[in-house]
This record gives C-alpha cells, sequence and structure tokens, in this order.
C-alpha cells in the first residue's frame, strides 16, 4: 500500500536547464511554477510565484529577504540557490523560521578554477586586443613591441582566499612554471604545502606578486577589500583577477588604478552590478576584460539542487539527525 504525498508547492525563479526540471516535474509531489525567462524574475513576480511555496529555487541575483519570507508564509520548508554563495539572502531570519537552505560549494570549484586561469591567461596576454586588432584591421605586420604582455614562467603568484577554489587555482597554475606562490587569508592552510603554497600578509603579497588572484569569499571584511590602498600595493606591472564577489572591488578605484598606470591590467569575472552597464568607465579600457559563465557547469548544478530539496521537503530528516557540518551547509551532503 503506498502512502500519498502531499503535493508540495515549489517556485523556481528561472528557467533552469532540463535536467533541474525533470526531477521535479516527475516526482509526482510537487507543483512546480517556473518564471519561465532567461532573464531575473521582476520583484512583484518573485513575491506573487513565492507565495505558499514550500519550497523555492533561487539565483544568485534574486534577493531572498524578509519581505519575499513574509509573501511565503509559514509553508516555506527549503531554499535551493543556484550559486556557490549565498550572501543574496536573509540568513539570520531564514535561521529564525527554520527554514532549511542548501547550496552547493563544491559544484563550481572546477570551473571556476579552469575560467579563472582563462581569464588570467587572456589578460596577461592581451588576448582580446589582439582579436580586435584582427577584426578592426589593426594587424599590419609583426612589430616585436607589439602587444607585449605578461609570462606566467618564473613570476610570483599571489592567492587571496585559498579554499575549494583558491587551491585549484594554485594547482592548475603551477605547472606554468610559478617560481613561488603566495597566498594570504585568515589562517595558513596546511593543505598549501601540496602547491608549495607560502602564508603571508597580504602586503607582502601584493608588493612582491606579479599576479594577484582573488578568490575570497565575501564577508563584511572583504567587502570592498580591493580599494585604492590595495591597489597602490601593487606593482606597476601586476595583473589583477577577481573571480570572487564584485563587491571585493571598489570599481572606481580599480579604474584609477588601470588608467594611471599604478597596475598593468585587470580580469573580472563577477562585478557590481551584473552585467555593467555598457557605459561603465571600466568598458572603456583596454586593460580591463570580462567573461561569466559556464552552460555545462549551470546544467550539471541544477539537478543536484532540485533532487536534494526535494529530499528535504518530502522526506525531511529523521529526529535523531545531527548535522556534522557548520550551517549553512552544502545540500549536496547536509542542509541547514
Amino acid at each position: 500500500m503506498h502512502t500519498a504525498h502531499k503535493i508540495m508547492k515549489v517556485f523556481v525563479t528561472r528557467r533552469i536547464p532540463q535536467e533541474g526540471m525533470k526531477i521535479l516535474s516527475q516526482s509526482g509531489v510537487c507543483k512546480v511554477s517556473l518564471w519561465d525567462s532567461d532573464e531575473p524574475v521582476p520583484r512583484e513576480e518573485l513575491l506573487k510565484g513565492v507565495a505558499g511555496a514550500h519550497g523555492l529555487l533561487c539565483l544568485l541575483s534574486d534577493k531572498i529577504d524578509t519581505e519575499v519570507l513574509h509573501a511565503a508564509g509559514p509553508n516555506l520548508k527549503v531554499i535551493s540557490t543556484l550559486s556557490v554563495g549565498f550572501d543574496h539572502m536573509a540568513m539570520d531570519e531564514i535561521k529564525k523560521r527554520g527554514v532549511r537552505v542548501g547550496y552547493t560549494p563544491d559544484v563550481l570549484t572546477d570551473a571556476t578554477a579552469e575560467l579563472t586561469v582563462a581569464l588570467l591567461l587572456a589578460t596577461a596576454r592581451r588576448l582580446p586586443e589582439g582579436v580586435l586588432e584582427v577584426k578592426n584591421g589593426g594587424w599590419s605586420t609583426w612589430k616585436p613591441l607589439w602587444l607585449c604582455g605578461y609570462g606566467l614562467l618564473g613570476s610570483t603568484v599571489g592567492v587571496i582566499g585559498l579554499g575549494r577554489i583558491g587551491m585549484a587555482i594554485a594547482r592548475r597554475l603551477k605547472p606554468f612554471g610559478v617560481k613561488r606562490l603566495l597566498y594570504s587569508g585568515r589562517t595558513a592552510k596546511s593543505y598549501a604545502s601540496d602547491v608549495e603554497g607560502e602564508y603571508v600578509p597580504l602586503d607582502t603579497l601584493l608588493s612582491e606578486c606579479d599576479f594577484v588572484v582573488v578568490s575570497c569569499a565575501l564577508t563584511p571584511e572583504t567587502q570592498g577589500l580591493c580599494n585604492k590602498a590595495f591597489f597602490s600595493k601593487m606593482k606597476n606591472n601586476a595583473v589583477f583577477i577577481n573571480t570572487s564577489r564584485g563587491a571585493v572591488v571598489n570599481q572606481e578605484d580599480l579604474y584609477q588604478a588601470l588608467t594611471t598606470g599604478q597596475i598593468a591590467c585587470a580580469g573580472l569575472d563577477v562585478t557590481t552590478p551584473e552585467p555593467l552597464p555598457t557605459d561603465h568607465p571600466l568598458l572603456t579600457l583596454k586593460n580591463c576584460g570580462e567573461c561569466w559563465g559556464t552552460q555545462q557547469t549551470h546544467g550539471s548544478q541544477a539537478p543536484l539542487l532540485c533532487s536534494a530539496g526535494l529530499s528535504v521537503i518530502i522526506n525531511g530528516f529523521p529526529k535523531d539527525y545531527q548535522c556534522s557540518l557548520q550551517p549553512p551547509c552544502s545540500m549536496k551532503t547536509r542542509c541547514r
């Protein structure tokens, strides 16, 4: 005899890969409501769609604050976010309401590390400039000093935040012949020895590194970390790469550093806002590049979130369950 499950309402705030939608639609216990667009859900539609929902699958661009939680009401049991971070959610209020939260810190590790290395190489070797010159007819003949860039061989690379992603970046950069790999953060990491990483104060890292890669989490301490004082300590020929969060960088100060020659160039995977307005000053610079995302990784991430969310909504946790991780933790292992 089969036990009938109560139908659960799940609101999905964006069009996601079919693998994820299939898990929800074929479960037999979910009534899925989808904002069927690649563009962010308008605020009014978000508040309307989440009303009475038991589960919410959102993105980093969706602000899940007290107003949204109030609109959802007491039915809300779980929020799955299609992101590595969760700084877009009012965690204190969510915890107060007993809502479980899932995110996927490991899913994007390899993709982000690969993208970081690609962005670093493209920025340092001035590849976007070269492509533009070819398309615009600027390439006339070979010139010894034309579009010369910066190489990794024998260089000193600094990683700010040697967590999962930072370590993955370091592993990929070492084979390029990097001479020294410095890192900074709250504490020294025992696993840094795998990449011969040296734990140093931030000021030391900035003054000695040819490449500075930011891969730290966005916290009150790191918000606006990369400001005028930060850039003033870097070498004039240093390459700056940010694949963490846009708010870690003061973009006005970065613009000044790039236009005055304080640093050589910058590659950005994240900005504030996203995307940058087409008339933003940073987009006028040849020595500042921007890129974003991979479809393959996003496609594999959605099913994890959906299936884990369903597990919490439908089955819950056993009464004697004890979470061994610090909340909020990875949805693919545990939930808040």
